[in-house]
């Protein structure tokens, strides 16, 4: 709401707009880029290799397989921001 009226756009417009943005970033972070956004925020994918788990329920080894995960991190402007 504050962003259509702010911009001055329609609904749809700014809808648009975030859509891309999170679209965008994502594409950034499935190609293993890391998105900053200065003065707010970066997105990066921190990757985990393998390794051998066990069931809670039964007791029993399982593999872990690696895995990649997205990772959020605001700035020291931001949370100096947010701190006042």
């Amino acid at each position: 709401m504050q962003l259509r009226q702010k911009a001055e756009v329609s609904k749809y417009e700014a809808k648009a707009v975030v859509d891309s943005f999170f679209d965008i970033v994502a594409d950034a972070l499935s190609r293993d880029e890391r998105v900053e956004i200065r003065g707010l925020c970066s997105f990066f994918v921190k990757k985990y290799k393998g390794y051998t788990g066990r069931n809670p329920k039964t007791g029993q080894k399982v593999k872990i397989k690696p895995k990649k995960l997205p990772f959020f991190k605001c700035s020291k402007e931001l949370k100096e921001r947010v701190d006042q």
